[in-house]
């Protein structure tokens, strides 16, 4: 994470050890939240405006993501947005300090709100994308919000440059999963590479038997199987797994999708769940089937912003209170309760591939989803209660039916939901994530749906 830039303001006539040590105490909160910052206080509006050139220059010295004007007192407008116009295209946090008690009752201020109300307005009007926050007198202070903003513009910064893989195109045909790659590119940053099943396949057939039986050894010896597979579905899963892990390294791709029903179960014969866990468990990537371009960079917004693995899920059935939401083919370990368990199966007319049927953890999730309507994107964003749904099945597996892995999610507002909801697949965090994923969608423009 680039460090934060940190900027302490304060009229030229207030105690300037006052200004110092509200700058300080802020900044080292800042930093007791996590947060790497390089700082610059106080800076006030003298007539020679010798303070100004000076945190100018300050600022210049290293990039960073994210620039924190923090108001210890009184300052004139022009004072802060004399640097802050160098620095415009940077989110930023407005944060108001606020005065103290003294011991016999007296309310002390530096006038620090005054300061603040007279620079909101201008920023919006500037153009500026920022939040604000104030603290109130004997309240915990705004440090934790600042803090988080900080995250969301990390994120920000990230998802500039980051590269997602996407074997083959629109499977299924599907229309909700596309995505139109210019605005994509405006708009978040994320570049969207194919390539072709072809190099899957041809970097399939390079891969050397001991090179098979290893990477079974390493990494499915941890999976419990409640019914052994074929040795044929175990050596193609870690060799398609080994032949897309050869790909996302040399491209340096963080996401990955690949053409799942159209392309490896209807030319290759190949399911590719056991796929999936490999490169989300063993390389850490974000995953998602079906070409589902949008639902990879939502996927790593929130891996962004939460450090979490992101794991897709798709609704089967909505009911008053709740959704069922699955999964038919993996979950990432990282969401798994207890073993990772897999069995093989097969759906319909298609081989027989490694099913993941592990229970999924319960608890507060964040689902969300970012989605392009009437030309400009939005994240659709809800939060619910996940909890492990009654024994069901999806119609169509080879009896007896496996359970698969999913949440019956317990909604405030199922009706809104439903009228809103984007795509099949949806994306989960544990945890309140609201907060966190609407300051990344204000830094990046986009609208919020609730």
């Amino acid at each position: 994470m680039k460090k934060l830039a940190f900027v302490g303001f304060g009229e030229v006539n207030t105690p300037v050890e006052l200004l110092e040590q509200k700058c300080a105490r802020a900044a080292k909160e800042l930093e007791e939240s996590g947060v790497a910052l390089r700082s610059i206080y106080p800076i006030t509006d003298d007539p020679e405006e010798k303070d100004i050139a000076r945190a100018v220059s300050f600022l210049k010295e290293e990039d960073f993501d994210c620039l924190v004007v923090c108001i210890a007192g009184w300052i004139p407008t022009h004072a802060v947005v004399k640097v802050t116009e160098h620095f415009r295209e940077k989110p930023m946090v407005l944060w108001g300090l606020c005065g103290w008690i003294e011991s016999d009752g007296r309310l002390v201020t530096t006038a620090d709100q005054a300061g603040t109300t007279a620079i909101r307005k201008t920023f919006k009007d500037l153009g500026y994308t920022f939040r604000y926050f104030y603290d109130i007198i004997g309240k915990p202070s705004s440090a934790v919000k600042v803090a988080r903003f900080a995250k969301a513009a990390d994120a920000a910064a990230k998802l500039r440059h980051c590269r997602i893989g996407m074997a083959g195109y629109r499977d299924m045909n599907l229309y909700g999963t596309l995505c139109d790659g210019p605005s994509l590119k405006r708009v978040v940053g994320a570049e969207i590479e194919t390539f072709e099943m072809l190099d899957l396949e041809q970097r399939y057939q390079k891969i050397t038997a001991e090179e098979k039986n290893a990477a079974i050894e390493k990494h499915l010896s941890s999976w419990k199987f409640l019914k052994k597979p074929k040795r044929e579905s175990m050596e193609k899963a870690v060799g398609y797994y080994l032949a897309a892990h050869s790909i996302c390294r040399e491209r340096g791709y963080e996401a990955i999708s690949l053409k799942d029903v159209d392309g490896m179960k209807k030319l290759l014969g190949f399911p590719p769940a056991p796929i999936f866990m490999l490169l989300s468990d063993v390389d850490h990537l974000c995953t998602v089937p079906e070409n589902d371009a949008l639902g990879n960079v939502t996927q790593l917004m929130v891996k962004y912003l939460t450090g979490q693995c992101a794991a897709y899920l798709e609704f089967y059935e909505f009911f008053e209170d709740s959704v069922l939401a699955g999964v038919p083919d993996y979950v990432p370990a990282e969401i798994v309760d207890g073993d990772v368990t897999v069995m093989p199966a097969a759906f319909g007319a298609l081989s027989e591939g490694i099913l993941n049927v592990s229970r999924v953890k319960e608890g507060e999730v964040t689902l969300c989803r970012l989605a392009m309507e009437n030309g400009k994107y939005v994240m659709h964003l809800v939060k619910g209660e996940g909890k492990t749904p009654p024994k069901w099945e999806e119609a169509g597996w080879t009896q007896p039916a496996p359970q698969l892995p999913g949440l019956r999610i317990e909604l405030d507002d199922v009706p809104r939901f439903a009228e809103n909801v984007m795509c099949q697949h949806y994306i989960i965090s544990y945890g309140d994530q609201v907060a966190l994923i609407e300051d990344l969608c204000l830094i990046l423009g986009i609208d919020v749906i609730r």
